[in-house]
């Protein structure tokens, strides 16, 4: 699963956090990815409160989702939102030119 924490432009800081959801086919057919969209968007409700004002969550689902229980779904977005939230480390300067 990926996730992308934004601010997109235009829109204010105090506004309500947002969700999209990206389910391709890769995830399986038409009935399998209304179902995971379904999931999803049951699971990332319950945690959108979670998440800063203004913040545009998108979540795309890998192929595995198509097979992925409720509770493994909500495993792997707990564990991404975590990722997503915690402060980026800089990056270490390169040894010069290669």
């Amino acid at each position: 699963m990926h996730l992308d924490l934004t601010r997109p432009g235009g829109v204010p800081e105090h506004a309500s956090p947002r969700a999209g959801f990206v389910v391709s086919k890769a995830v399986g057919n038409a009935v399998v990815r209304h179902r995971v969209s379904r999931r999803l968007r049951h699971l990332v409700a319950d945690r959108l409160t979670a998440l800063p004002a203004g913040a545009a969550l998108v979540v795309r689902a890998l192929p595995p989702a198509g097979d992925a229980s409720s509770a493994e779904l909500a495993a792997d977005l707990d564990s991404a939102l975590r990722a997503a939230q915690r402060p980026r480390r800089p990056r270490p300067a390169a040894d010069g030119p290669r």
